[in-house]
């Protein structure tokens, strides 16, 4: 496996000499291949450990072929697909980056003041979770902010202006007598 690229492996957990556990414990120190166990096995606690441990799939023997291609081929699928940065906040058409502090609205570069951005960036992270205005200022502004709670009102308003323009629109909602929310976008 160091010496040769594979696009995925089919593990066998009866191994003569090892464990196909430990083969996929050993597997995992060094590569994210996709990994499928296929075994005579089927104790839901080898199911649960080779999962744990790493495996992307598990097939128990006998299995229905057509079922094991169809996994082979959902796994690789998964592999292919490139991975979403964790720094990455996606919701329909929107995007936005933590790590850049970008925000892109249909693959477009949408700008927003630092303030803005952060409660958006707090209210997407907690999709339909109902934020106090003195949560949203803590989180934004800090806990040493000097002001009144009510600013938060005037930031959502610019921030639906501004999300509205550009085609994202009703994704903040008011929560009458507690603060807002965030709905996520379908489109």
């Amino acid at each position: 496996l160091k010496k040769h690229e594979v696009d995925m492996i089919l593990l066998d957990l009866m191994l003569p000499g090892m464990h196909g556990i430990e083969v996929c414990r050993g597997i995992r120190k060094f590569s994210q291949v996709p990994i499928i166990i296929v075994t005579a096995q089927t104790e839901e606690i080898d199911r649960l450990l080779g999962l744990e441990l790493g495996a992307d799939d598990y097939v128990s023997k006998s299995f229905n072929l057509l079922e094991a291609v169809a996994r082979v081929k959902a796994v690789l699928r998964r592999a292919a697909q490139p991975p979403v940065p964790e720094n990455l906040l996606k919701s329909g058409i929107l995007k936005l980056n933590e790590e850049t502090h970008q925000i892109w609205v249909n693959d477009k570069e949408v700008g927003f003041t630092p303030v803005e951005f952060g409660m958006l960036k707090v209210l997407m992270s907690r999709p339909e979770r109902v934020f106090t205005r003195e949560e949203l200022l803590n989180k934004v502004q800090g806990y040493d902010f000097v002001g009144y709670d009510r600013t938060i009102d005037t930031h959502v308003k610019n921030l639906r202006r501004k999300l509205a323009k550009n085609g994202v629109e009703e994704c903040i909602h008011s929560v009458y007598g507690v603060g807002y929310r965030y709905h996520a976008t379908s489109a």
